[in-house]
């Protein structure tokens, strides 16, 4: 087989064979392509595209080109949440241990931020002592006996896809629909769960800016994750402005654990909860309304929060923080951002609100940056709000002194409709 007729063949708007697209993943995962002809693939797909066959086979054979976990030692029918990244999105922190309190195995694999969207583990190991690096033996036992389990992806899994990933970040070849669905879906496949819930954000703050785009994304997804007989799953969220109302790494555990308490602001909350029925329904294999009312059950009883507790004992940290969020890290500087003009608060920009979080240490620039886990915006009025000039609208934390590029940032994510 030859790389440059595959190439070719894409080119010129025709689709790939089954053996064509393993022969290319295989090549990709071995280093007998080039980068330079896998490149030039990828801007083919990204020019004409992929059909749903094409993007099954290309999903299944990424997830198998290195290791694929084995579950079959937990009982049940094993569940994955994974969203495709926001600004201010902390829902794994609620929905997996409200999921794992009506009886669903969780088995999750999450990554690191990068950029404007944070990511899960980041946060977790804000909390002292956390690890999120667990053993294959440990993350099946932790699932066994406490019912859930958060831990880092290893490079081991989905290896084709670090490096189609790498190479499409630096040629122009990130925004296709059916890269982005086999990226996405190659890595919950190789984690081994039988349920995949998909939380696709649409909105400024996202990397689906419309709802049309988002749909399209997990309609790709849905129908990649079956295809590899997995049960999937997939919610459409707002990401024009921030969800809830903290956006850093410590501040975003602490609005979670609230969230647990039942004492949130009503639209992170009622997304945890719409995410966390998805996984009890799927699960479970329960009509939606029943796993409605099991979550509800779940955070009234204080059963969750106790799920969140024993995860965060059994991997090493510090429950405390739970009762006492004097044990986060504390940020050396606070301060206020307050509105330039009196009137109605008409946007949030979410985009902005997270490079203006990113700035201030809590996002990283580049792979190599070292995160302030104190560093992050709480925001003090809504969407919606009408506030007088000079009243605060966000409290701004970090380790350093001088925030006026962040400042700068915050001014353009607000408008106003003037009294």
């Amino acid at each position: 087989m030859n790389i440059i007729e595959i190439i070719e063949k894409k080119r010129d708007g025709y689709p790939l064979s089954d053996e064509e697209i393993k022969f290319f993943v295989r090549g990709v995962t071995d280093g007998s392509i080039p980068d330079y002809q896998i490149s030039s693939l990828l801007m083919a797909i990204v020019l004409n595209s992929m059909d749903d066959n094409e993007t099954a086979v290309l999903t299944y054979e990424m997830a198998h080109s290195g290791y694929v976990q084995d579950l079959s030692m937990i009982p049940g029918l094993k569940a994955d949440k994974h969203s495709t990244g926001g600004v201010g999105d902390k829902t794994s922190l609620v929905c997996v241990p409200v999921a794992a309190a009506c009886g669903v195995p969780v088995a999750k694999l999450s990554g690191r931020g990068l950029g404007h969207t944070g990511g899960t583990i980041d946060k977790l190991e804000s909390i002292p002592g956390f690890s999120a690096d667990v053993s294959m033996y440990d993350f099946i036992k932790n699932v066994n006996e406490i019912g859930l389990c958060i831990s880092a992806s290893t490079a081991e899994l989905a290896p084709a896809d670090k490096k189609l990933y790498a190479l499409r970040d630096v040629t122009g070849t990130v925004q296709s629909i059916p890269l982005i669905a086999s990226s996405i879906m190659s890595k919950k496949i190789a984690t081994g769960s039988d349920c995949i819930i998909l939380d696709v954000k649409a909105g400024c703050g996202a990397f689906m800016k419309n709802e049309a785009e988002a749909k399209a994304l997990a309609d790709a997804m849905i129908k990649a994750g079956r295809a590899a007989g997995k049960k999937v799953s997939a919610v459409i969220s707002d990401m024009n402005v921030p969800l809830g109302t903290n956006i850093g790494n410590s501040i975003e555990v602490i609005e979670a654990i609230e969230a647990l308490k039942c004492r949130s602001e009503s639209h992170f909350y009622d997304t945890c909860k719409k995410l966390a029925s998805e996984m009890v329904s799927l699960s479970l294999d329960i009509d939606i309304k029943d796993a409605q009312s099991r979550c509800e059950k779940a955070l009234e009883s204080g059963a969750a929060l106790e799920k969140f507790e024993k995860m965060i004992s059994r991997q090493g940290g510090n429950s405390k923080v739970i009762e006492d969020y004097s044990l986060f890290k504390q940020p050396r500087y606070s301060y206020a951002y307050r509105a330039p003009v009196s009137g109605k608060i008409s946007n949030i920009d979410a985009l902005l609100c997270g490079k203006a979080s990113c700035l201030l240490g809590a996002g990283r620039l580049d792979k190599a940056s070292v995160l302030d886990l104190s560093a992050g915006i709480t925001l003090k009025a809504s969407k919606g709000d009408t506030v007088k000039k000079g009243d605060i609208l966000a409290c701004l934390y970090s380790d350093k002194s001088d925030i006026s590029d962040t400042l700068h940032l915050l001014e353009n994510s607000y408008s106003f409709e003037e009294k």
